[in-house]
């Protein structure tokens, strides 16, 4: 080589000997070189040496070799000379991988095909071998002198076609797989493709080389392992379009989804995958591999471990997360708030850098290395072609990602149970009586004795007798902890008591021990929420799954974007399209998740009872919207793509004043003359409601309440709205109109949602005698009364007895029928307290005596909601805590309606 074609091309040849080496044996490939080298690889280019006749065995392993050795050189010219990023680098050695392996795969199956006949399925249909790549292989990932991690999977048991000779299909994939190793791995002159793998495989070395899909699940069922999840997160099918069925890619990642993803949230997967890497890191301990940027402290595994498992966690339940690429699911994790965006750009940065670095170290000789050189030479020539002066300048560096990979790895990874918690005896029942009630009187329990004794009782139970051996160990290093945190609460005694019930309840499920084991944090969180609320303690009983929520940094972040949950909601909904099932489950789930997290900032003291009745209504109000459409894809025949129909809400969904468990008073209305629309919309509400109150495996949404419809139970489920006016004009009654005052739109199509609006106003709006308005609202009232009041002297119910809840809504409501002919402003659905203040403008109340009884609504309101979260909801309160409260609303009462 007197003259270069490029004179960059001297760094690239100062660096790699590989390079100069296979320059200076074959100098014809300088001038191809030349041609080509400032484009990214291509298929097509490494085709053009394949596209021939190969008449034997040698002439084709000799080709791909040559191959190999041409797309090396070219790729060494673009990294060193700076025009390939790292991601062209690592495409296009995995492109490499795939063209050599799929041609001569297809080689291969067409020279045994000759002698045996192709292999047939039960339908007598010809198969192929699955390749699937495995690690950075299938990932698209490939180091640029890696192995390549290889499993074969054939379709199919049977026989060969012949018919000349048949054989077994096993026998056939058998001999297929074992050329096709060959062909890329065996050492001649001219070198060799790719070191193959096969350990991945089935039962490893000690397995057979090619397996059916059948024998594939079955494995994974009954021998799969924790390990093998990890692997198979990569599982690509490599040959997929080359001759191959599509339906056998899709069996094969039918077989494996399931098997790598849970449908639940795994944080077992984090135990998995600490012990996996400890036992790497014992092994690079072991053989002084301090130095191996792949294995070691701070290296390229402890970057795509942290990365896997997150997808391990959570990518059953989020398909999204089932991507192979490690920077492309960290990008995904910060986007799903996973981790932080400053965690993540640090760990791509870290990432990039060390690839690179890989990258350099083995363009040296082309060898499959990770270990940092140790003479000043080669450590020089790596500085340099990394862009720094010298070695320290790099070292310094590398040490600062590492330090910053190993940190972030510690925190995802960290044991937490590192050391014995102080309290393991006490949890153990190994501490003797007095010890134990001196250091429960400690952290603050008022009854001692009665802990222990609760503790005894759990030990002794068969539910914890009967543990598996794994789920026990959890249980025993979270139960410590929870003592502890229910002794920095409030009141630790009935802390302990709902922890301990909670526990119980979630004790055979692994995965939600062991995320409570992982994060002491989410454990102090369940001991604070327990403590301040039994209706909080019972909703986490009942949807563990929301323990997820609890690692969320924003769960107190006040501000709620609807707009953002409606988008994520719908593209969680379309991603299981006609899956009405898991459609239903994820609905319930995303609702229970919002409803969990208002909780936890109504218990922190974040939210008013205003602001959390309107995002608990806005909540309901999507739930209802996004099912709306989904049941009426379920019924067929439709007669209309979007159908003419409203959903209508009363009541407390009317009036934005939802709480945690209400139910929703609906209407259904719709506005269509085609003659099959009051069939499919009988069928559509029908289908509604089955939706939002069914019971499914992820719970219930809502308990649906249609009695407010014309004719009540007796009336059609959906009315068209010319006959829900002409029943509101001609046949409802006084407490239906009042019941209107409250009603609102809520989904559908907003033109009948228009019409509806209409009606309400023109009913709301028509003259009433005020004498008989008066004597139909008291008459109504005195029926309540009957039927709920307390009538105590010592305590009152909010809501039924007089001067409470009830009353106000009346009031409102008799002024509101009884002036918005001649005051329009009354219309608005603006909540009790904002009438109150326009009634007052408007002179029909005293402003001040209707802001004294809008106070004592607004109080009633917030000690509803408290007695909803408390042990004892329907219980009264006391009669003298809201004595100036009842006088307010009496004084408003007799002022406005009499005695």
């Amino acid at each position: 080589m007197d003259t270069l074609p490029d004179p960059r091309w001297q760094a690239a040849l100062d660096h790699s000997r590989y390079l100069s080496n296979l320059l200076y044996a074959r100098p014809e490939l300088i001038p191809e070189l030349a041609a080509t080298w400032q484009q990214p690889l291509s298929e097509e280019l490494l085709m053009v040496p394949l596209r021939r006749d190969f008449t034997d065995d040698d002439a084709l392993r000799s080709a791909l070799r040559c191959l190999r050795h041409r797309a090396m050189a070219h790729l060494v010219l673009r990294d060193l000379c700076g025009q390939a990023p790292l991601a062209e680098i690592v495409e296009s050695m995995t492109l490499l991988a795939d063209v050599t392996t799929n041609f001569a795969l297809d080689y291969y199956h067409r020279q045994l095909a000759d002698s045996y006949g192709e292999p047939l399925d039960s339908q007598s249909r010809p198969q192929r071998l699955l390749v699937i790549g495995m690690g950075k292989l299938g990932g698209r990932e490939l180091n640029v002198s890696s192995d390549v991690d290889y499993i074969f999977i054939y379709p199919e048991e049977g026989d060969t076609a012949g018919p000349k000779k048949s054989i077994e299909n096993y026998d056939f994939f058998n001999r297929l797989g074992k050329r096709l190793i060959g062909a890329l791995g065996d050492l001649t002159a001219d070198g060799q493709v790719f070191r193959v793998d096969m350990r991945l495989r089935p039962n490893g070395d000690s397995g057979p080389l090619v397996c059916s899909l059948d024998a594939l699940e079955n494995y994974f069922i009954t021998q799969g392992r924790e390990w093998e999840r990890y692997a198979w997160i990569k599982g690509r099918a490599m040959n997929a379009g080359a001759n191959l069925q599509p339906e056998w890619v899709t069996a094969m990642q039918k077989i494996a989804r399931p098997f790598v993803f849970r449908k639940y949230l795994d944080f077992g997967a984090i135990n998995a995958m600490r012990d996996l890497h400890a036992q790497i890191r014992r092994e690079v301990a072991r053989k002084d591999m301090a130095d191996h940027i792949k294995l070691g402290p701070g290296g390229i595994r402890e970057i795509e471990f942290m990365a896997q498992v997150f997808q391990l966690i959570r990518g059953g339940r989020d398909p999204a997360l089932q991507i192979r690429p490690t920077l492309a699911v960290l990008a995904l994790l910060a986007e799903r708030k996973l981790i932080p965006a400053d965690t993540e750009r640090e760990l791509h940065d870290a990432y990039v850098f060390l690839r690179r670095l890989e990258h350099r170290l083995q363009y040296v000789e082309d060898k499959q290395t990770h270990m940092l050189p140790d003479t000043p030479a080669e450590r020089e020539k790596i500085a340099l072609s990394m862009g720094f002066a010298d070695w320290n300048a790099l070292q310094a560096v590398l040490g600062k990602h590492r330090e910053i990979v190993s940190r972030h790895f510690e925190a995802v990874f960290s044991d937490p149970e590192a050391g014995e918690h102080p309290l393991i005896g006490l949890w153990l029942g190994q501490t003797d009586p007095d010890t134990a009630i001196e250091s429960l009187g400690n952290l603050g329990f008022r009854h001692p004795a009665e802990a222990i004794a609760r503790l005894t009782d759990l030990r002794a139970s068969n539910r914890y007798q009967q543990l598996p051996a794994a789920n026990r160990a959890r249980l025993d290093a979270v139960g410590p902890r929870l003592i502890e945190a229910a002794g920095a609460t409030s009141d630790p005694d009935i802390t302990l008591v709902r922890g301990l019930s909670f526990l119980e309840g979630i004790a055979r499920r692994g995965a939600y021990l062991a995320l409570l084991q992982q994060y002491p944090m989410a454990l102090r969180r369940v001991a604070d929420m327990m403590c301040a609320s039994n209706w909080a303690a019972d909703y986490l009983n009942r949807y563990p799954l929301l323990l997820d929520e609890l690692l969320d940094p924003r769960l107190y972040e006040i501000a709620t974007d609807w707009t953002g949950f409606r988008e994520s909601l719908r593209d969680n909904l379309a991603q299981h399209a006609g899956d009405t099932e898991r459609e239903m489950d994820i609905l319930r789930e995303v609702h229970h998740a919002q409803v969990f997290r208002l909780l936890a900032q109504d218990l922190a003291g974040l939210q008013t009872i205003e602001r959390l009745s309107d995002h608990l209504t806005e909540l309901a109000d999507t739930i209802v919207q996004e099912t709306l459409p989904l049941c009426w894809q379920t019924i067929k025949k439709r007669h209309c793509t979007s159908p003419k129909f409203a959903v209508i809400g009363y009541g407390k969904m009317g009036g934005k004043e939802l709480g945690y468990a209400s139910d929703l008073d609906l209407v259904y209305l719709y506005d269509d003359d085609d003659q099959e629309a009051a069939e499919h919309y009988t069928r559509l509400s029908q289908r509604l409601s089955t939706w939002l109150s069914s019971q499914t495996p992820a719970g219930i949404l809502f308990e649906t309440d249609l009695r407010l419809r014309p004719n009540g139970d007796s009336g059609l489920l959906a009315v068209s709205v010319d006959a829900f006016r002409d029943y509101q004009l001609k046949n409802a009654w006084v407490w239906e109109h009042q019941a209107l005052t409250r009603a609102r739109f809520c989904a559908g199509d907003p033109a009948v949602g228009r019409r509806f609006e209409e009606i309400r106003i023109e009913i709301l709006r028509q003259p009433r005698d005020l004498a008989t308005l008066r004597d139909e609202v008291v008459a109504m009232r005195q029926k309540m009364y009957d039927a709920h009041a307390l009538n105590s002297a010592t305590d009152f119910a909010l809501k039924h007895d007089p001067g409470g809840i009830i009353d106000v809504e009346f009031i409102v409501q008799y002024l509101i029928l009884g002036y918005a002919h001649h005051h329009a402003e009354l219309t608005g659905n603006l909540g009790n307290i904002a009438l109150l203040r326009i009634a007052g403008e408007l002179g029909l109340i005293d402003p001040a005596q209707g802001k004294a009884a809008g106070n004592a609504y607004r109080e009633y309101r917030r000690l509803q909601h408290a007695k909803r979260l408390s042990t004892t909801p329907k219980a009264p309160i006391p009669r003298d805590e809201v004595e100036a409260h009842i006088t307010a609303v009496r004084g408003l009462w007799q002022a406005v309606l009499g005695g």
